[in-house]
């Protein structure tokens, strides 16, 4: 039999929630599962790698690979723009690989308009209360109160949307959230868009049976 499709796994939350946390777990469960890189027109930070942490490209060609196609999704956030390349997404679906995005509500819908949209999982995860999601991004000591609170302003409009997704999650629990995601997973990939032999099995099995007529 011959291989499957691969699937374009969509994964968002608010700030907070665990999304980068789980996202590193499932690339670590599953070695063939592979981790959209973005483009962006902003500059380098120190220690950022071209191709690595982003593909890093003029307005210019940013914008001609919108005009020709070549992003299914983008966005411009803060003066720069943003975008998921769809050359080397298509070469890893058509492998039978999937690959994870990291990506915010709008960028989840424009996926699922896209040509590869029959082949795209979203799930949405939710903190298990906003207390809980304050105390969080508190905790990682990474943002000044300034920041937090603009992270907690957007939460809810990142949260206002968890019913456009296929799947939603309550991360209350890591490893109890990894373990849903494993089997949400494992059971998409046995959709029968994502089984593109199917159809040729079928009409051996129709040919076989005229043939014991």
């Amino acid at each position: 039999m011959s291989g499957r499709r691969g699937l374009l796994i969509i994964l968002s939350s608010p700030s907070g929630a665990g999304k980068s946390t789980l996202s590193q777990r499932l690339l670590t469960w599953d070695p063939t599962l592979s981790f959209s890189v973005s483009a962006t027109t902003r500059a380098p930070r120190a220690g950022e790698e071209d191709g690595r942490d982003y593909h890093f490209l003029s307005e210019e060609a940013f914008k001609r690979q919108v005009a020709e196609g070549g992003m299914l999704e983008h966005a411009h956030v803060f003066g720069n723009f943003y975008g998921s390349p769809r050359a080397p997404v298509q070469a890893s679906i058509d492998a039978g690989c999937d690959v994870l995005f990291d990506i915010d509500w709008q960028g989840a819908q424009q996926i699922r308009n896209s040509a590869l949209g029959g082949h795209t999982l979203s799930i949405f995860l939710l903190p298990p209360s906003i207390h809980e999601l304050h105390r969080r991004l508190q905790a990682r000591g990474k943002d000044t109160p300034e920041v937090i609170a603009r992270r907690m302003q957007k939460s809810w409009d990142e949260i206002s949307h968890w019913d456009s997704y296929d799947f939603v999650l309550v991360n209350d629990d890591l490893d109890a959230t990894e373990a849903r995601l494993r089997t949400i997973i494992e059971a998409i990939r046995l959709r029968r868009t994502q089984q593109p032999w199917l159809t040729e099995h079928v009409r051996r099995l129709q040919t076989e049976f005229e043939e014991t007529l």
